[in-house]
């Protein structure tokens, strides 16, 4: 029974050990709770810590008394300055709180006094198997000793990021939340400022290992780290001097434990996990693993659990919250070391791609915080396409702005995804294909994409896959493609493919494996390299097969113009035959077509050549790139960067951003917007239109990929199977106006009354058969 937890050590007496140790006392009064802290009482190291709206929330309503005493003392603001080539942008709306540190212990350590806690200094903890205790909380921090003693048990891995930063302090008071970014002749350093109390401001600096090393600050004391970076930071500091304490130059190290308890043994905060101070504090979240702990421990004895039983509810349910905030730090904090990438961006579009950084803030969240701001951003995105909006009239959202490649102009930026149906016969597609692509090319996508399409019929997947070797299947495709002409606003592309080593399978509901016997045949490939266990091994190909797969490229391209096709998209992604010579897993070629990068991208760029040369000049040509087979040993984003590079000059126009495929064994590591990180990239550094795909499902996503740059097309895939009208209703819940065919102007809004009361643009519809409900922002920070 938890009951028995009578005895309570805390080692470490930061903010998180010191508010576990009030909440357990507090819930418990005949609990004997004790803190062991190495340093004095009035030692701190730091200046400022930052809460949200939303984790002061929390603790007012874990701790009022705690609440209050942090109240009556933090700065508050709601703005975020983001300083860039001579601009300042401001965004309102955002709520946070900055406290001295100093301030923070001090209040926790009269909170402790007041409840009873006994607070020991200068009491280094070096066996913990001696303390006298039923439970033992590590909230020693970063360098647990606690963590170390059971590392064995508690699994923890500490990966140190890519830049160097150094905690600063200055007399100068921000009136926002401040980023600057200035570049000197030793390259770009980022400044994250903000105030904490009257008079004083957190102030960090952060730059690439090479510029921190051209500046000579690998060998900096702190008083010449400080005297450098006030002339660096001389326009936001107005005179003011920089303070040091412990402002040592390092890289943020990224703590994760496989397990957090062992025991009678507990990891909190630091200890347990750490997420970059660009979204938050780790002071945050070790405040709230202490609520959560508390918590835990309450329900569990109110379910008659025993201590292990306890633990666990805490870990199961404070982890997933963790690792999401994890997840959303870790791209934050890639941003940051990839900051050159995105200064070539207009300074509206660099804010927008800053504040939304993370993906805890959308295009809809934002225009909820900061309606003029997002109001800005679309107006200037909507002018970068072509659209000029009056004054007075509202902007349309970034996804319903047109997109000009080559002579072919597409009405908003959404794509339906290719998606394979298997229900071919011989190559030939029918009336399911022709309903399937028209349904969605009048529900409203500016691009409809066919499925995977092969250029030879040992080139398909399975028996059921699309194909484009033969007249009749030109004529089918001829009437889809006339149909979403004359039915739709739509424009519609064909994936052109070679399932190579992949091929010869059976369809997905029939097992995906290697077909056998009489219905099996022959695959290609760059080497005879199987795709996995049980697959066989294909044809390493010669050079007649190249030239005769290249050659069948090359005709289904003439035949997609004669079906009167928009845009033709190769696939060389997935683990299919082009993308199969451009990853050295699948290519061990020692000619001219394998080895290094050059020679693996040979036989896809001469492809591309090829249908290029066929292709209509006005006509845009795309690549489906799988950017990286999420291995080492496999395509990396830099291979993609410069095979994208490469496309580029022989004519590609749009680069369609998927990744993995290449072998069964290796999983991506999905999640929402996985691979728009890819597209991203390469549309920054290869200098080429791209289309983001993968994890993408609502509008306030696709607003906020295109609006940041991260992207100039999004592609739907499962959103468009569930729902072939997704882009009408996107622009329903959006306000935006999206006339309906004449047939279907019955069901327009217009014409009767909708089941939804309106909500501000953004906040989108409740899910089928629910009530609405009043929208909410997310919490902040």
């Amino acid at each position: 029974m938890t009951r028995s937890i009578t005895r309570i050590a805390c080692v470490g007496g930061g903010p998180g050990g010191l508010y576990a140790a009030i909440l357990l006392k507090q819930a418990d009064p005949r609990r004997e709770v004790v803190v062991h802290e190495r340093n004095r009482a009035d030692d701190t190291f730091g200046f400022g810590v930052v809460f949200s709206d939303a984790t002061l929330g929390n603790i007012a309503a874990a701790d009022p008394a705690t609440y209050r005493a942090i109240a009556a003392d933090f700065a508050h603001w709601d703005d975020i300055d983001v300083h860039y080539k001579g601009t300042c942008l401001r965004s309102t709306g955002h709520g946070f709180a900055g406290l001295s540190r100093r301030r923070l212990l001090a209040i926790l350590h009269a909170r402790c006094a007041e409840l009873g806690v006994a607070v020991h200094f200068e009491s280094a903890i070096d066996d913990p198997e001696a303390l006298d205790a039923d439970l033992v909380i590590a909230a020693d921090g970063l360098n647990s000793g606690v963590r170390g003693r059971f590392a064995e048990h508690f699994g923890p891995t500490i990966e140190l990021g890519r830049t160097r930063f150094t905690w600063l302090g200055t007399t100068r008071r921000f009136p926002a939340f401040t980023f600057d970014f200035v570049r000197d002749g030793h390259g770009l350093w980022r400044l994250h400022a903000y105030n904490f109390e009257d008079g004083l401001s957190t102030f960090i600096v952060e730059a690439t290992e090479a510029t921190w090393r051209a500046a000579g600050l690998d060998a900096a004391r702190e008083a010449e780290t400080a005297t450098f970076c006030e002339g660096l930071f001389a326009e936001r500091l107005e005179g003011h001097p920089l303070l040091t304490n412990y402002s040592i130059w390092r890289r943020f190290p990224t703590v994760k434990n496989r397990r957090w308890r062992h025991g009678r043994y507990v990891l909190l905060g630091d200890a347990a996990h750490t997420a970059h101070f660009s979204i938050g504090s780790g002071t945050k979240l070790a405040m709230e693993d202490a609520i959560a702990l508390r918590d835990a421990l309450d329900a569990a004895e109110k379910q008659g659990l025993d201590r292990d039983g306890a633990l666990a509810r805490y870990e199961a349910e404070r982890r997933p919250d963790v690792a999401s905030t994890q997840r959303a730090a870790a791209v934050s904090l890639k941003w940051f070391e990839d900051t050159e990438r995105y200064m070539d961006l207009h300074p509206r579009q660099f804010a927008f791609s800053l504040l939304t950084r993370s993906l805890r803030i959308t295009h809809a969240n934002l225009g909820a915080r900061d309606p003029a701001f997002t109001e800005a951003t679309d107006r200037w995105f909507a002018a970068q396409a072509g659209v000029e909006t009056a004054p007075d009239a509202e902007p349309p959202p970034p996804m319903f702005t047109p997109l000009r490649l080559r002579g072919l102009t597409l009405r908003n930026r959404i794509v339906v995804s290719p998606m394979c149906q298997y229900c071919a016969t011989d190559g030939l597609i029918d009336d399911w294909h022709l309903v399937h692509l028209g349904s969605r090319a009048v529900g409203g996508a500016g691009l409809v994409m066919t499925e995977m399409t092969d250029v030879t019929p040992e080139g398909r997947i399975t028996h059921g896959c699309a194909g484009l070797y033969t007249d009749a299947h030109q004529a089918a495709w001829t009437r889809v493609v006339d149909y979403v002409h004359r039915h739709s606003g739509a424009k519609i592309g064909i994936q052109l493919a070679h399932a190579g080593r992949k091929g010869s399978a059976s369809r997905p509901w029939e097992g995906d494996t290697a077909l056998t016997g009489d219905d099996a045949w022959q695959t290609l490939g760059p080497s005879a390299v199987p795709f996995g266990p049980g697959w066989p091994a294909p044809k390493a190909m010669d050079a007649g097969d190249m030239d005769r797969v290249k050659q069948a490229f090359v005709d289904a391209a003439r035949r997609a113009e004669a079906a009167g096709f928009d845009l033709v998209e190769l696939h060389v992604a997935h683990g299919y035959l082009l993308h199969s010579f451009l990853s050295p897993i699948a290519n061990r070629r020692t000619d001219a077509y394998g080895g290094p990068l050059e020679n693996r991208m040979r036989y896809p760029l001469a492809v591309i050549e090829a249908v290029r040369a066929v292709w209509p000049d006005h006509k845009p040509l795309a690549v489906r790139l799988s950017a990286t087979d999420w291995t080492e040993a496999g395509i990396t984003g830099d291979d993609a960067v410069a095979f994208s590079r490469a496309a580029a000059k022989r004519g590609v126009d749009l680069m369609d951003c998927s990744t993995g495929g290449i072998a069964p064994d290796i999983r991506p590591e999905y999640g929402r917007l996985y691979q728009t990180p890819y597209a991203e990239r390469i549309r920054l550094e290869a200098a080429i239109p791209t289309m983001a795909v993968g994890g993408i499902s609502s509008y306030a996503d696709v607003n906020s990929v295109l609006a940041a740059g991260r992207a100039d097309l999004c592609a739907l895939a499962r959103a468009h199977l569930f729902d072939p009208y997704w882009t009408r209703h996107a622009a329903y819940e959006q306000r935006h106006d999206a006339p309906w065919p004449v047939q279907y102007e019955m069901g327009d809004e217009h014409h009767f009354t909708p089941r939804f009361e309106w909500t501000p643009r953004g906040q989108g519809l409740p899910p089928a058969g629910r009530a609405p409900q009043k929208p909410s922002l997310p919490p902040k920070g």
